[in-house]
């Protein structure tokens, strides 16, 4: 068994030495702490014939959901709800429950999880709740489920750009512009804007080997697949994306970096 974020898979797809080792011995890679992108899931099923098990959770819940090893997972799904573990999705505004198929904040339920943060209670008091005589814990996270009960991780609730009157998910633009075969790695963010509310920016990492592509041909890719008020306004490129000691992007420091550029111009 193998268990890692989908930046640890990406490395070793593009590992210039895979070749020379057999992982044969594998059976179950599981991916986590992150949404794994449809292209990698992918190429890892084309190169190991073996899928990618997709599960989420949170140091709060332990594990919410999996994937299942005897089925197959739709792509992009996150899998089921684990027996021990009760969810409830809802409009984080009103707090209402959302119907079937629409995204909402995941609120989870369990005997096992955190109760509440040592010496915190405003945090506590912000992510912790009472509802229907059981206690919630508020994810942040914007998830839906589908008629045979997958999960979809849609995003957290603080990505979700304002735009124009829009609400606007950061991973589908990622996942679409991840999806151009020139690109390597790629971080959406909203930046502040008098006008609209905020602007879409990506940061971008292409692949070594392609360079010399443009944020032209990068907003074209995403007026042919996106609706219009989901392409990005601004392209980024970069060497490389701050990521966390266990590989996950580290958004808030662009979106950071993104709004000092904007004040600087």
């Amino acid at each position: 068994s193998f268990f890692g974020v989908p930046a640890m898979y990406r490395m070793i797809l593009d590992h210039d030495r895979i070749e020379n080792y057999d992982i044969g011995s594998l059976r179950y890679c599981a991916s986590g702490g992150d949404a794994l992108p449809r292209e990698i899931a992918a190429k890892w099923l084309n190169k190991f014939k073996r899928p990618l098990y997709q599960g989420y959770g949170s140091t709060e819940t332990g594990g919410v959901s999996g994937t299942p090893i005897d089925e197959k997972a739709p792509m992009g799904s996150c899998g089921r709800v684990l027996p021990y573990q009760t969810i409830k999705l809802i409009d984080p505004d009103s707090m209402r429950p959302v119907s079937q198929g629409r995204p909402g904040e995941m609120l989870v339920s369990s005997e096992h999880m955190v109760r509440e943060y040592w010496n915190k209670p405003e945090e506590t008091s912000k992510c912790f709740i009472e509802l229907d005589n059981r206690r919630w814990y508020r994810t942040g996270d914007m998830v839906r489920m589908d008629e045979g009960g997958w999960l979809f991780f849609v995003d957290r609730t603080a990505d979700i750009i304002k735009h124009k009157g829009y609400r606007i998910s950061c991973s589908e633009i990622e996942m679409t512009l991840q999806d151009h075969p020139s690109v390597a790695a790629v971080c959406v963010v909203g930046v502040p804007d008098k006008n609209v509310g905020e602007r879409i920016k990506a940061f971008v990492v292409l692949k070594e080997d392609l360079k010399g592509v443009s944020a032209y041909e990068l907003i074209k890719w995403c007026k042919d697949r996106l609706t219009y008020y989901k392409v990005p306004s601004y392209i980024e490129f970069r060497d490389m994306l701050p990521k966390s000691k266990v590989g996950k992007i580290l958004r808030r420091e662009l979106r950071l970096r993104g709004k000092e550029r904007l004040d600087d111009s």
